[in-house]
């Protein structure tokens, strides 16, 4: 009886780390941090690749452990692709081992002009604080950054695979993202100039505010992290600058609980609303947020009507 028990347990662990049917085994192995990075690389490589997405839909990246059955997927990937700059904290370390066993990495943020992170008024006097330094890992938030980061993907996967014609197939997604552009535009240009002011859950819109001459004025979580603790004195420095900018809308995040953004919202009054936007993560299907560029269309549409728009 023991015999078959383990039998059947190895059976199920095998069944567990399998990544596909037996026609796969030739197939290139992708491993992909982030599911927006993914949307991108799954779209890139089509049916001539095995992409593992380590960061489910939903999940938060600056707090998420990888699994073990992740971190040997990662060991044994012919290519790992992964935002940077400090976004996925919890994979770094495996990530820079496998790199230095001869795992083939593509980094993005880097590789897409990075903004340093902007101070805000309830930053003042905790510039050595860990987040309030460095540069922004939350590049995708602009398309046409992303368009960069398209073409920087399908370069490496020349090097992997030449064979295949990788830039028609960028030159696809690109077009996509120009399009989102374009709409993203014409959604926030009927936001009055006065109310162009966003505050947010934390750090994360930076770049989206940039491209489309928007002002983040305020965060609830200092710094570019989700992983930081507001004191209560950043918290009224917050409540204050938002009086005084008559800003009426806090941006929350899919991917994190709005209890801190609801108390700042009972605190200012009745007129505040909290808007959960899609940045850390895509969302479900039929949410208008399963690819990056609905994802970035969906938030501006949001961020208009919040805005007056």
């Amino acid at each position: 009886m023991r015999r078959i028990s383990a039998a059947l347990v190895m059976l199920l662990i095998l069944a567990s780390c399998g990544q596909g049917s037996a026609e796969d085994e030739d197939a290139l192995s992708i491993v992909v941090s982030t599911n927006i990075l993914g949307d991108v690389v799954t779209q890139l490589t089509a049916e001539d690749a095995s992409v593992d997405v380590l960061i489910p839909v939903g999940v938060d990246p600056h707090d998420f452990q990888p699994s073990a059955r992740q971190v040997a997927a990662i060991s044994e990937a012919d290519l790992v692709v992964v935002n940077g700059l400090g976004l996925e904290e919890g994979l770094d370390d495996v990530v820079e081992s496998a790199e230095s066993d001869g795992v083939a990495v593509l980094e993005i943020a880097p590789l897409v002009d990075p903004l340093p992170f902007e101070p805000h008024d309830e930053d003042e006097g905790n510039e050595g604080e860990e987040g309030h330094e460095g540069l922004d890992p939350h590049v995708w938030t602009d398309p046409i950054r992303m368009s960069t980061a398209v073409t920087a993907i399908a370069d490496k996967l020349k090097e992997v695979a030449p064979e295949i014609d990788w830039t028609s197939r960028a030159g696809g997604y690109a077009a996509d993202l120009a399009e989102a552009d374009e709409t993203i535009k014409e959604v926030l240009a009927a936001i009055p100039e006065e109310n162009r002011k966003l505050v947010t859950s934390h750090d994360s819109l930076g770049y989206f505010a940039d491209r489309y001459q928007l002002e983040v004025i305020g965060v609830v979580i200092p710094g570019g992290s989700t992983l930081a603790d507001p004191s209560s004195e950043e918290l009224a420095a917050l409540v204050e600058t938002m009086r005084r900018e008559g800003v009426t809308a806090i941006f929350g995040e899919t991917t994190r609980p709005s209890a801190l953004a609801e108390t700042l919202a009972a605190e200012l009054g009745a007129d505040v609303k909290i808007v959960e936007l899609f940045t850390g993560s895509l969302g479900e299907a039929g949410s208008g947020a399963d690819t990056l560029p609905s994802m970035l269309v969906t938030n501006a549409k949001r961020i208009a009507e919040a805005l007056g728009g």
